[in-house]
């Protein structure tokens, strides 16, 4: 896709977004702003509990052209607490926890991300692993970490070349190649106490994208959900 018809459809898009929390019942009232970029909707906001957020972003995920859904959202008045994995010198947000196992000036805590993560049990509201996976031999094991790390009804968001486009082998530092099919394998891995549920994935040609959410291991994801986005 051009330049610019990327910006037309994101201008498209964005103006979708609005017209959802002006005449949706189902978001009217909401004190919440969408603007898409790059087919990634990005909120910003106040809403008064999780329950109202949930369902802005599964109104909004649902419009065609949307690949992820992002969020600053202030929840009850409080800020949420955002880890950015491998951020190196450029988070997804200002405000993002850098994290990383080079010292930048984005970085607020040096970790190995191939081991356990330095943070508690349930401590975090949103994570990015943004251009990370495909860098690490055990990516599930980073994976499970970021699932004990979120606070229920966190989200997890991932970002990834996609195995058949170009930027997946140019790069000689990538170890792993990933699709939409491999989103799926993670969210119902067999044997694994730590399931998630995908609230979006999408494939722009280019870039796999992911948004999960933890669940417990009993939970089962509807198969109208999975089917959504996986084959």
């Amino acid at each position: 896709m051009s330049a610019r018809r990327s910006a037309l459809c994101d201008e498209d898009l964005t103006a979708a977004v609005g017209d959802l929390f002006t005449h949706d019942d189902r978001l009217r009232g909401i004190e919440v702003k969408g603007e898409a970029d790059g087919g990634v909707v990005h909120l910003t906001g106040d809403v008064d509990d999780g329950a109202d957020l949930a369902r802005v972003r599964e109104v909004i995920g649902r419009l065609a052209g949307v690949h992820a859904v992002w969020d600053r959202v202030r929840v009850g008045g409080r800020e949420p607490v955002v880890l950015d994995l491998g951020c190196g010198d450029q988070p997804q947000y200002p405000t993002n926890l850098g994290v990383d196992l080079r010292r930048t000036g984005a970085v607020a805590v040096q970790a190995d991300l191939s081991r356990a993560l330095p943070f508690r049990d349930g401590c975090a509201d949103r994570i990015f692993a943004v251009h990370v996976l495909e860098h690490l031999l055990d990516f599930l094991a980073l994976v499970d970490e970021c699932h004990r790390v979120l606070r229920p009804g966190g989200v997890l968001h991932v970002l990834t070349p996609w195995w058949r486009h170009v930027n997946a082998v140019a790069d000689p530092t990538h170890v792993r190649m990933l699709d939409t099919q491999t989103v799926k394998g993670i969210c119902a891995r067999a044997g694994s106490p730590r399931r998630w549920s995908p609230l979006h994935v999408g494939n722009d040609g280019a870039t796999v994208f992911a948004d999960l959410t933890p669940v417990a291991a009993d939970h089962e994801v509807p198969a109208t959900r999975s089917a959504r986005f996986f084959d």
